[in-house]
């Protein structure tokens, strides 16, 4: 079978996943001639729950609320199936839009433990509008990471905001978030290392011990010595992905893991570009002054624009847009 008889097209696939139509067709028939009826998401998460129960292989140390154990199991059976993790033993963060879970790493990968990112549910999380943060970036829906520019079915859905275009953008946050990890990693950012992405997951290297998951800045009072350091390491992280005409776009001491004297950045579905989104530089001032202020109260006072404005000239070169960015 060739590599393109094996490639189902993204538009097939996401309609046949989630039982949807992107709104510009109409539905299909059943046989006796009537409209299929739209699921309720109890309806959705009650067959995800039978789909990936404990009937499927996938049993887990840690116990998940009922509502969390469908969508839960599912988005991590085939990092089980893939003998990549073995167990979940605790939830570590909790969050509006994405828990994140200490797993059991398989010993074939040579590690005690993963982290596995799992989105909640569309119906029941609040995933921030990124509106801002795509402007000038491609949509990703590639299972293989790479982005490309899809037809016009997917760009109608996606304004329309139909189901249909709102579990693209989803898929397309997650994967978006996955290429930016995978390639700053391999650039040498300090980022945990990507292990494996599925349907609403994605597993990483973790960083911690069993029994507590490494906290982040905004919960440390780092030791004086370790003050300036740490702030050249977040900004060289800033200046690498800058380089790379990348920008984190929500960057703070919320967003730092901090463990044994080093810092590891997290969670980049909102990364922007440099070059083709208007709102870069103001977005990249952003982050460097949340990073300032952190600074600032562990007794390093440094000045966000003259930071920016060097880093911008030095790795974009171009005169930037001025203007703050648009409220979400």
């Amino acid at each position: 079978m060739t590599r393109d008889e094996q490639r189902i097209d993204e538009y097939d696939y996401y309609t046949e996943k989630f039982h949807l139509t992107n709104g510009d067709e109409a539905p299909r028939q059943s046989k006796a001639g009537r409209k299929p009826k739209k699921k309720s998401q109890g309806q959705i998460v009650a067959e995800l729950a039978e789909a990936a129960g404990l009937e499927a292989g996938f049993q887990t140390t840690y116990q998940p609320a009922r509502f969390e154990t469908g969508w839960l199991l599912s988005s991590l059976q085939s990092f089980y199936d893939r003998t990549l993790i073995t167990d979940v033993l605790s939830r570590v963060k909790g969050g509006k839009e994405a828990n994140v879970y200490l797993c059991q790493a398989d010993p074939a990968t040579g590690l005690s433990w993963l982290a596995a990112k799992v989105y909640r549910p569309r119906g029941m999380r609040n995933l921030r509008n990124d509106r801002l943060y795509r402007e000038g970036r491609e949509l990703a829906v590639s299972a293989s990471g790479v982005n490309r520019r899809r037809d016009s079915r997917m760009m109608r859905a996606l304004k329309k905001k139909s189901e249909f275009g709102m579990e693209i953008a989803h898929s397309s946050w997650i994967l978006h978030e996955y290429g930016a990890l995978e390639q700053l990693y391999n650039l040498g950012a300090a980022v945990p290392k990507p292990y494996a992405t599925s349907d609403n997951a994605i597993l990483m290297g973790y960083v911690g011990d069993r029994n507590r998951a490494a906290p982040t800045l905004h919960e440390v009072t780092l030791p004086t010595r370790e003050v300036e350091p740490l702030f050249n390491e977040a900004i060289r992280n800033v200046a690498l992905m800058l380089q790379h005409r990348m920008i984190h776009g929500d960057l703070s001491a919320y967003n730092i893991l901090y463990w044994e004297g080093q810092i590891t950045l997290i969670d980049f579905p909102q990364v922007t570009m440099a070059l083709t989104n208007p709102s870069a530089y103001m977005i990249l001032r952003r982050d460097i002054q949340r990073i300032c202020d952190y600074f600032a109260l562990q007794g390093l006072v440094r000045e966000a624009t003259p930071i920016t404005d060097k880093l911008w000239w030095k790795h974009v070169g171009i005169e930037p847009v001025r203007r703050p960015p648009e409220r979400e």
